[in-house]
């Protein structure tokens, strides 16, 4: 009965699109150690919007909290069809671009999600918390089973009760997000309020860190985010494309027939996309973008947003390329990774376990 109440109340916070409060860490849970958790799916070499939005904040996370964990989530890349070989390679891939990237195992724990057991089993119990009809709220699913002639897998439909998992697990008490993934931080937040309401208080609800950084669009249609996914190959610039790539892609990039550059997301979205590009891998704002660029031309202001792109994407390139080159290195830092997740995720999956009665 209790429950049915907790779940009709986040029913009617959604529909009232009211957000769950995360001001406190909730009772019996006293000054939880704060603790970052993210994860990325090994599908390809991550894109510029992925660094501009996601993976510098990673970087600068690691100094600002003492407890950092950052996994390859490859349990979540196979609700989808994937290659064994080429998932067996992108994880490595995927590790080369992080660490390329700044992501340092020393200051943070970067794992392989399948490598530790617990992410799935505690998946399962969550699972037995959760109602259909709250995963039919989130919108990914609508789009992703949509995309898929509505033949979505069980996997794809529940992963969001494994992305709950995968923070609540460390009883972590921040979590880096997009907009677009907000309402999947709010079934992991009520998910932990639903556990400690039928079991007493033991799970932190975690609090989104939201990204500063403007969101990036594709080069071919400004009106949608830059994705690995998109089958134009001009429309996203990767992390380990050749300056000359950048300089093409960014010369086809779509803008319009005006030829000032100006900022004005709504009315001309195609420069403003070159300009948040440009203000986000310079630092500079908007305004001040704008500003140095008075008297360019559009196709010269293109340029010039390609070569701030090849100056800060170079290094990471050259540094991806040689990691790749050492994949015992790659693994051997996965399999630290592994077993310091492990430390701290048994543990808590043993209590869980202890407190629902499964030991």
């Amino acid at each position: 009965m209790a429950l049915s109440i907790v779940r009709r109340a986040t029913r009617c916070r959604l529909r009232r699109g009211i957000r769950p409060l995360t001001t406190d860490p909730p009772r019996g849970v006293q000054n939880p150690t704060p603790r970052v958790f993210s994860g990325i799916q090994p599908t390809g070499i991550p894109h510029l919007g992925n660094y501009l939005g996601a993976l510098q904040s990673w970087v600068s996370l690691q100094e600002e909290f003492s407890s950092v964990l950052y996994s390859i989530v490859d349990l979540h890349s196979i609700t989808v069809p994937q290659n064994p070989d080429a998932l067996r390679d992108s994880v490595l891939d995927m590790t080369a671009c992080l660490l390329a990237c700044g992501v340092n195992p020393a200051k943070s724990c970067l794992f392989q999600q399948s490598q530790v057991p617990e992410h799935a089993q505690l998946g399962w119990i969550l699972s037995c918390l959760t109602s259909l009809p709250r995963l039919r709220h989130l919108p990914q699913w609508k789009m992703k089973s949509e995309s898929q002639k509505n033949e979505g897998s069980v996997g794809l439909f529940t992963y969001p009760v494994l992305q709950a998992a995968d923070i609540l697990l460390y009883l972590s008490t921040h979590v880096p997000v997009g907009d677009d993934q907000a309402q999947h931080l709010q079934l992991t937040q009520d998910l932990a309020r639903i556990f400690n309401y039928q079991y007493g208080e033991f799970f932190p609800i975690p609090r989104a860190l939201m990204g500063s950084s403007k969101k990036i669009r594709s080069l071919r249609d400004p009106l949608v985010k830059m994705s690995k996914s998109d089958p134009h190959t001009l429309a996203t610039v990767r992390l380990t494309d050749t300056p000359d790539e950048i300089v093409m892609k960014f010369r086809k990039a779509v803008t319009d027939f005006t030829s000032e550059v100006t900022y004005d997301p709504e009315k001309r979205p195609g420069v403003s996309n070159m300009v948040a590009i440009h203000s986000a891998v310079t630092g500079l704002s908007p305004e001040e973008v704008v500003k140095q660029s008075r008297g360019l031309e559009t196709a010269q202001y293109k340029h010039v947003v390609a070569e701030a792109v090849i100056t800060k994407l170079t290094p990471i390139r050259e540094e991806v390329h040689r990691l790749r080159g050492d994949k015992g290195f790659l693994r051997e830092v996965l399999t630290r990774g592994t077993h310091r997740a492990r430390e701290l995720a048994a543990p808590v999956y043993d209590k869980v376990c202890r407190i629902i009665g499964l030991r």
